[in-house]
């Protein structure tokens, strides 16, 4: 196998992250002259925007394990879609609310959420490894939360993000079952 080809799955998931990365600081910035809602329906429509030039001009991957849609994942793309559109509004209410440093840190709890609907609903399993660390991410996110020392309440902000979170979270399960089918057929 050419090295180029096996290391470009290593590429793209770094891309990502570089820009999942870059979310949080510009979206504060925009934030300052765009309403909430209109920058998630923006950051939504960039993603698209990607997705759209990878399904043209990327390589045609199809694997023969993938099955067209069937009408028991109806609900799973209704979840999806309704998760996706509230998620970004959350995290844009949250963010305008909260320093971007702690909201970058608290998107973290998206895994926390996640591995807890596939643990109770989908009966996966987790190690002690993932649940000490599922328990250190909860640890940092209810300490990120707290206005201060003095005062015992979470901020506006990181309920907001946690809220994202959840929603990202159930939608990542959603997505899991869908993730053997494939989107075109």
């Amino acid at each position: 196998m050419n090295i180029q080809k096996r290391y470009i799955n290593h590429y793209y998931a770094v891309l990502a992250a570089l820009f999942y990365a870059l979310n949080v600081p510009v979206a504060k910035i925009l934030l300052k002259d765009i309403n909430e809602v209109i920058l998630a329906g923006l950051l939504y429509l960039g993603a698209g925007m990607g997705m759209t030039g990878v399904v043209f001009f990327g390589k045609k991957n199809v694997s023969e394990k993938e099955k067209p849609f069937e009408k028991k994942d109806v609900k799973y793309i209704f979840g999806m879609i309704v998760l996706d559109i509230f998620a970004p509004i959350f995290l844009m209410t949250g963010l305008n609310k909260a320093l971007p440093e702690n909201v970058s840190l608290l998107n973290n709890f998206e895994i926390v959420v996640t591995s807890l609907i596939a643990y109770f609903i989908f009966r996966e399993k987790i190690s002690k490894r993932l649940a000490t660390g599922l328990f250190l991410v909860t640890l940092s996110t209810i300490i990120l939360s707290f206005q201060g020392i003095k005062s015992f309440s979470f901020s506006e902000g990181s309920l907001f993000v946690i809220l994202a979170c959840c929603c990202w979270g159930l939608e990542n399960n959603c997505t899991r079952m869908l993730s053997q089918s494939d989107p075109k057929k």
